[in-house]
């Protein structure tokens, strides 16, 4: 039986008169990677709010972990890690300080092994005790991504993972997010860029307008159009061109 980490059902946001969700529903399988694909104010980072217990919902049901967000906000929050758009670190202190600073505020009894283990485990040993302020944007990204990982998470919500990366270390941060779903941990993640959901997810959902508009794999939404065929050769879709060609549908509709 598939278990669901994440059920949500007819959620609804509105800021004044803006109604920036309009009853989304998505399901998230527990270990897989699921990314949802949306343009700027599409409501990605809406919805990692209200997931994340940091916003209050209109309207809807959000089931986190197996607790009701209403009645068990404390439990969620304790099953779950938020890495935002940009990294949430002290660039004053060490790697190391930052990642022991964060296992005392989740009150971890030996926040030295802690931050140890998962300089190790990223491969930080060198940059571990230098001032974050010297680190490059993928080792900031890294050592964030680090952060959240302090007291084992289950799942862990990437808000636009490698906004202004370069290439070498959006590649750097596609290998955390394929080990971390590898060792079990459930990530949600939300992008702008199309290749990014296409090396990475499991499931992919397009959010435009308010609403989940496609739901599927990435074979299951190619499956959405026919190939095209250039000199008798099948040409397979990129997810850059089921993006937009779905989009410019319900647009026309």
């Amino acid at each position: 039986m598939i278990e669901n980490v994440i059920q949500i059902e007819k959620l609804r946001k509105s800021y004044k008169d803006v109604e920036v969700l309009k009853g989304v529903n998505v399901e998230v399988e527990k270990g897989k990677i699921f990314a949802l694909l949306g343009s700027n104010g599409a409501g990605k980072t809406t919805m990692i709010r209200i997931m994340a217990t940091l916003l209050e919902r209109d309207a809807g049901s959000v089931v986190i972990n197996g607790f009701k967000i209403e009645k068990n906000p404390a439990e969620i929050r304790n099953s779950i890690s938020l890495t935002g758009q940009f990294a949430a670190i002290d660039e004053i202190l060490t790697g190391r300080e930052n990642l022991q600073m964060i296992a005392k505020l989740r009150h971890l009894r030996n926040p030295n092994q802690v931050a140890d283990e998962l300089i190790n485990r990223f491969s930080m040993s060198e940059a571990a005790d230098r001032r974050v302020g010297t680190y490059s944007g993928g080792m900031k990204r890294r050592i964030d991504i680090a952060m959240s990982l302090v007291g084992n998470p289950e799942i862990i919500f990437l808000d636009e993972p490698t906004t202004g990366l370069d290439p070498e270390a959006r590649l750097e941060v596609w290998k955390i997010i394929q080990e971390l779903s590898a060792a079990g941990t459930t990530i949600f993640l939300t992008t702008q860029y199309l290749e990014e959901a296409e090396q990475l997810a499991d499931k992919i959902a397009i959010l435009h307008d308010g609403k989940i508009i496609a739901q599927d794999t990435l074979e299951g939404l190619k499956k959405l159009f026919p190939p095209a065929k250039v000199e008798y050769v099948e040409k397979q879709l990129t997810l850059e061109e089921i993006f937009l060609a779905i989009i410019d549908d319900k647009e026309e509709k």
